[in-house]
């Protein structure tokens, strides 16, 4: 139960950090001072690479409980084959963040607060499947 404990720990922090990186883009995606852009370039800097080994960790832990346990027990049932899809879709939604923060930093980005509104709903429609997935196991 360690593995799972520490996969979960990991996972909230991970997602702690994907609810709100995205949210500091739709912010920087508004302002319009130097001081300001400055500053917000310095966040979401600090805030991708504080969480990104959290990623990693709950990667870790995950496929850990995969190989120890998880696979021989569930590897048969489509929900779990589901679930890794959609956190392999959340990996690839922190390396776009990551896109997203450099094209930030290099003061060329084009999208609107407005699309970084909807682009920060993203982790909570696959959070919720995911758990749901998880704890339901229906199918």
């Amino acid at each position: 139960m360690w593995l799972k404990a520490f996969h979960l720990f990991f996972m909230t922090a991970w997602f702690a950090g994907l609810f709100y990186l995205p949210r500091l883009f739709v912010y920087h995606a508004m302002t319009d001072d130097a001081a300001g852009n400055e500053r917000f370039k310095i966040m979401e800097r600090k805030l991708y690479y504080f969480v990104t080994p959290w990623m990693i960790l709950t990667v870790v832990f995950g496929l850990w409980m995969l190989y120890d346990y998880a696979w021989a027990a569930w590897g048969h049932m489509l929900w779990l084959h589901i679930k890794i899809i959609l956190v392999a879709l959340l990996v690839v939604y922190h390396l776009w963040c990551g896109k997203i923060m450099k094209t930030f930093a290099e003061d060329k980005n084009q999208r609107s607060d407005r699309w970084f509104r909807w682009f920060n709903e993203i982790p909570v429609v696959i959070l919720l499947a995911i758990i749901y997935l998880a704890s339901m196991k229906p199918f």
